[in-house]
């Protein structure tokens, strides 16, 4: 089979020629027919960040759906030909975090994105089938909507809470969705420019703001909210917007860090502590709430696929990666390792 492989800091992602797998014991073979590029891919891989960057000769890709092509023994649920998508981790799959599907906290953790690759392995137990309704594309969605999904249930949103969105990336974007699907009033959303403001109220926000020069963001945020937020989630993973976070919501509200801020970053305790803010960082996913998600989309609730903005082969992905690194037109790129 071809996978994309990062050699190291400075150099292209190399495709490469290597055996096709096999599945050991609890462990499937899926052909990848889409994978997602994550900004966490393009961070892991700049080396701007030492303690978060991946080993030379990795592969990625974590955002992946694909078709079920061999099956080692014990497999108990999937057969050959199932759509599925799947974690791009597991665990032990014994102990009481694995049990409650949250294998992200297991002690024997261990990651095992892929995707950017014509086949990869992956356990069975952290597998979702895909429903008949759901395209491949549909299926490489759900891991970005899960980290979104997650991470306004971390924020305990109450019936017509007013919410800040900072930042309109695919996490953004699909914390929009979840918040306006959870309880969410308002919801304003915020970014460096308004590239995305169209996808964002596709999504469900009500409002969009972008600060001028000398202009502030609670009070511009407090504007379109009619009052302050009674919930902000920072979703761009930039330096200082912890602090702004803090600085923009109400007296006793929450701050839910999704960003993946990958640099020291500081902020303030006695601005936190004066307005007795509840500041809940998050991570991931449970297996349920990725579930949830494609079983959101077989209902019907499809608008996440406004996100795909283009489409790349595996041969062209090293170029396309690098491309992304820069300010883009691009939302959600799409890795088809069977494209011509």
């Amino acid at each position: 089979m071809r996978a994309a492989y990062f050699r190291k800091v400075g150099l292209p992602l190399e495709v490469r020629s290597l055996a096709d797998p096999s599945p050991a014991s609890g462990e499937v073979v899926v052909k990848i027919h889409r994978c997602g590029i994550c900004g966490s891919d393009l961070h892991m891989t700049d080396g701007h960040a030492p303690h978060f960057t991946l080993p030379e000769n990795s592969t990625l890709g974590h955002e992946f759906a694909g078709e079920v092509v061999a099956v080692g023994k014990d497999v108990e649920k999937l057969k050959v030909g199932d759509p599925v998508t799947a974690l791009p981790f597991s665990g032990c799959g014994r102990c009481a975090t694995c049990l409650a599907g949250k294998p992200n906290f297991c002690a024997q953790f261990k990651g095992s994105a892929a995707g950017f690759a014509e086949y990869a392995v992956v356990a069975e137990r952290v597998t979702t089938k895909l429903p008949n309704t759901l395209s491949m594309e549909d299926g490489a969605l759900i891991e970005p909507m899960a980290v979104g999904l997650h991470g306004v249930a971390l924020g305990r949103l109450r019936p017509g809470a007013r919410v800040l969105v900072i930042g309109a990336g695919p996490v953004g974007l699909a914390t929009i969705f979840w918040a306006r699907r959870l309880g969410a009033g308002r919801i304003v959303a915020t970014a460096s420019s308004r590239r995305r403001e169209a996808l964002a109220r596709h999504m469900g926000a009500d409002a969009f703001v972008v600060p001028e020069a000398g202009q502030d963001l609670a009070a511009l945020a407090a504007d379109a909210l009619e009052g302050s937020p009674d919930v902000v989630f920072e979703c761009a993973g930039q330096k200082d917007l912890i602090a702004q976070a803090i600085h923009c919501v109400k007296p006793q509200g929450d701050v839910v860090v999704l960003g993946f801020c990958t640099v020291p970053d500081q902020f303030v305790p006695a601005l936190a502590v004066w307005k007795e803010v509840r500041i809940q960082f998050a991570v991931t996913y449970s297996m349920q709430e990725f579930t949830h998600v494609a079983n959101v989309f077989d209902a019907g609730h499809v608008e996440p696929r406004m996100m795909i903005t283009g489409r790349v082969s595996l041969d062209a992905l090293p170029d396309a990666f690098e491309a992304l690194r820069n300010r883009s037109t691009q939302c959600k790129v799409m890795v088809n390792p069977w494209l011509d």
